[in-house]
């Protein structure tokens, strides 16, 4: 089967799609990867999520209004890539998540909202969509997040090594893969969370300091120029999300423009340069990676894998490797998995596996109290 990815992340940096053909069931598949684009998001359309992403009120009328404008988005995302890389037999799209609610004490379910509706999305690609992914974990007592753990194990797991599979996007996220020898029918128990912030605070730094200029640290130039302060990594490696055991699951809601709001006068206060804000902000992000994994991982990783933007950022990816210094931090390019498209093709495994109904969650991360298949079919 032929099926096309779709997903904007927490950084709101555009659309990633990938073209993926998938053969065989289950556990049981195998991937090739065919090919992918970014489609940035149109610049009047970007600034509007990210003001909802920043708690902005909206009148339901013109939220209607934005769901309908990122599906559009997406239809010319899925549209782009079948022109140039052939037609596909399904879709399967993330959405553009615009608020996440962790789930709380008191038997509260989490809750979690992704624009860009898929019937919308159908109607206009020609082609089945499969959408919604978080909503069945949620139901089911789960965070909705992290999903892509499991595509993790059967793309990346190794017979004999620990693998740690980073996700650095807007938000960070972890999966621990012990090794899988023979690839027994029956994997092996896979954790996985949200690590706390990925580009999330480097991009609102950029973005604030170069007064909209510049939307992210490209190649880290900003960071290197810099120089961190550790005295206050340390202080915000005390918030309580990083005392919280998986699973456990976060977004812009915590490590958004309130968490920065509360930076930016600490780093005025001790007279940093804006290239040492973001210089510190970078360490941060590495550093509450690797105390994540100090924390809550049964065994240190044998290898680190790194996919998304913050995998482009050579600083981040220096500062991790310093954290870590007794294992190797790489790009999942290296052992074959596309780094910048690798939340794509995870949802387009996932979209495969709803067609099959086999379930896309892992318990164990989320704390779903069942496995379930992820997603809802919108035909055109």
């Amino acid at each position: 089967m032929r099926v096309i990815g779709l997903i904007s992340g927490t950084s709101i940096d555009g659309i990633d799609a990938a073209l993926v053909e998938i053969e065989g069931a289950g556990y049981a598949i195998t991937v090739h990867y065919v090919d992918g684009l970014t489609y940035p998001y149109p610049t009047d359309l970007k600034q509007q999520i990210t003001q909802v992403c920043a708690g902005h009120p909206l009148a339901m009328a013109d939220l209607a209004t934005l769901d309908d404008a990122i599906a559009h988005e997406f239809v010319q995302a899925a549209q782009a890539l079948m022109a140039q890389a052939g037609s596909t037999d399904l879709v399967a799209s993330h959405g553009q998540t615009v608020f996440h609610r962790p789930v709380e004490p008191g038997n509260r379910l989490g809750y979690s909202v992704q624009l860009g509706r898929g019937a919308a999305i159908a109607r206009q690609v020609n082609c089945p969509v499969v959408s919604d992914f978080r909503r069945a974990d949620l139901e089911a007592g789960g965070e909705g997040a992290p999903l892509v753990p499991i595509v993790d194990l059967c793309l990346l797991s190794h017979a004999q090594q620990r693998r740690c599979v980073q996700n650095i996007g807007g938000i960070g996220n972890v999966t621990y893969l012990p090794p899988w020898p023979q690839r027994q029918a029956i994997p092996p128990k896979v954790l996985g969370w949200d690590t706390g912030p990925g580009n999330s605070l480097i991009d609102i730094a950029m973005t604030t300091l170069s007064e909209g200029t510049l939307t992210y640290d490209r190649d880290g130039t900003w960071a290197s120029q810099g120089t961190a302060c550790l005295d206050l990594v340390q202080q915000w490696l005390k918030h309580p999300y990083f005392a919280q055991p998986p699973p456990k699951s976060t977004g812009r809601e915590l490590f958004g423009w309130s968490f920065f709001n509360q930076c930016f006068p600490m780093a005025q206060q001790r007279g940093l340069s804006p290239t040492d804000l973001v210089a510190t902000l970078t360490e941060f992000t590495a550093a509450a990676i690797a105390q994540e994994y100090l924390t809550f991982l049964p065994d240190q990783p044998d290898a680190i894998l790194v996919g998304g933007g913050g995998s482009r950022n050579p600083v981040l990816m220096d500062r991790l490797q310093a954290y870590c210094p007794d294992c190797p931090v790489m790009s999942t390019d290296v052992v074959g998995l596309s780094a910048s498209y690798k939340e794509a093709i995870a949802f387009a495994v996932l979209g495969f596996w709803h067609w099959q109904r086999f379930p896309g969650n892992l318990p164990t991360v989320t704390g779903a109290t069942l496995p379930v298949v992820l997603g809802h079919l919108n035909y055109p």
